[in-house]
């Protein structure tokens, strides 16, 4: 009888070990998709700093659903452990800025690791998934195409008289189309007497009355003009103080909203005072729209939807962050604009409304994105999913024929090299 009893206690024992085997079997989470890309970037984390304490932020400027971050972060805080880097708070001196980025071709994970004064950039590659139907990403796509890359800081850029004319903080630059690209040809001073605010901006429009720009800078004005006389042309380009307000960077017209009887919009030029010892506008237009403007960043001339009332509306983007739309003589607070940048510019794409916003993100990135936006009525709707720009976007305009937007885009370089400034071509298309 003892045998039998103690057989039949074995017999519970392994029946039970194989039930509690099974409901662990059960428990295990499912191996996550963020595995891999998240131990490839903790690797180079850690070859970079070493062991140690640091820490951690991430930004998502991708399609990746917020929900799905506390996983990343704790996934990377897993790793970076296992290699002798803790995550600590802010007491620490060492900091690592993960930014989740991504294009129509791969998503992009970018670490900037900071040691003191020194800042290394780690990054991680890996193809995207198939594309997600969503609401924010079915109504077009972004792409874009270097028209130029430099050593020197851009602010503002312009083809025009079969020349591409570039203001750098001190410097105009006239570039001539060649067969490997474009290829410096002169350059003139602008000849600031008063220092450059930190982060300077500037703007450069067509001329009107012939071939050539208009370009400001904090304090100064100067005049491009191209003559066709010799067989590549020439340009001269002569530079004055004058605290002139600047054109406001908008296409002479845009078009309304896709499937309306309503022309294009022509488009007054909007010009506004700038703050020579700061980096914004000071929010005085000429000619005035008869409201009382904060000081903004950049600002944009939008087209209105058929039976709101007016044909278009400016879009502000205020220096305290607030995104604006003036209308009919009414200011209103846009919302859904919380992760912008400090820069915006339209496009006319004639997809769904025919125009839409497009705005750089929200804070310093060292991998930053720009991403598409209608506004039917007071609310921001994204219409595109983020378009990563490897970088950090400095600038944002229209160009000219309306078609598409040129970024700045500062980066750093490889191998340690420095700083590189990109200039992109951003144009949109329609999702079938």
């Amino acid at each position: 009888m003892k045998c039998v009893w103690l057989a039949r206690i074995v017999a519970n024992c392994l029946i039970g070990q194989g039930a509690f085997a099974g409901l662990g079997a059960l428990a295990a989470p499912a191996p996550s998709k963020w595995e891999k890309p998240a131990g490839a970037l903790a690797d180079q984390i850690a070859g970079i700093l070493g062991p140690g304490q640091a820490r951690l932020t991430i930004r998502n400027l991708s399609t990746i659903s917020s929900d799905e971050i506390p996983q990343i972060r704790m996934l990377l805080e897993q790793d970076l452990k296992a290699h002798g880097v803790l995550v600590s708070g802010a007491e620490s001196a060492n900091a690592i800025r993960v930014t989740l980025s991504e294009s129509i071709r791969e998503r992009l994970w970018v670490a900037e690791v900071i040691e003191g004064n020194v800042s290394q950039v780690a990054m991680v590659r890996m193809e995207p998934e198939l594309v997600r139907q969503t609401q924010a990403g079915t109504g077009l796509t972004l792409r874009k195409q270097t028209v130029l890359t430099t050593r020197e800081p851009v602010l503002a850029a312009l083809e025009s008289g079969d020349g591409l004319a570039v203001v750098e903080p001190e410097e105009i630059v006239i570039y001539g189309n060649g067969a490997d690209g474009w290829r410096e040809q002169k350059r003139v001073a602008i000849g600031q007497r008063k220092p450059l605010a930190r982060d300077p901006r500037g703007v450069i429009v067509p001329s009107r009355e012939s071939e050539g720009f208009e370009a400001f800078v904090a304090g100064m004005v100067c005049d491009g003009s191209y003559a066709r006389g010799q067989s590549n042309g020439d340009w001269t380009v002569r530079c004055r103080e004058g605290d002139d307000p600047w054109q406001l960077s908008v296409p002479s017209s845009l078009p309304t909203a896709a499937g309306t009887q309503r022309e294009n919009i022509e488009v007054t030029p909007l010009k506004a005072f700038y703050n020579s010892t700061r980096n914004y506008f000071t929010g005085v237009l000429a000619p005035s729209l008869g409201v009382e403007l904060p000081p903004f960043y950049s600002a944009a001339i939008v087209p209105r939807p058929a039976g709101s009332g007016s044909l278009a509306a400016l879009l502000v983007n205020g220096i305290d962050g607030k995104v604006q739309l003036t209308e009919a003589g009414v200011v209103k607070q846009v919302s859904g604009a919380r992760d912008w940048g400090s820069d915006v510019a339209v496009v006319s794409s004639g997809c769904g409304a025919g125009t839409q916003v497009v705005a750089s993100g929200s804070g310093e990135a060292i991998a930053d994105s720009v991403r598409a936006y209608e506004l039917p009525a007071q609310e921001a709707i994204p219409v595109s999913a983020p378009l990563a720009m490897e970088g950090s976007v400095t600038a944002l305009w229209t160009a000219p024929d309306g078609k598409s937007v040129l970024a700045v885009v500062r980066r750093q370089g490889n191998q340690g090299a420095g700083r590189e400034y990109e200039v992109d071509r951003v144009t949109a298309s329609c999702n079938e």
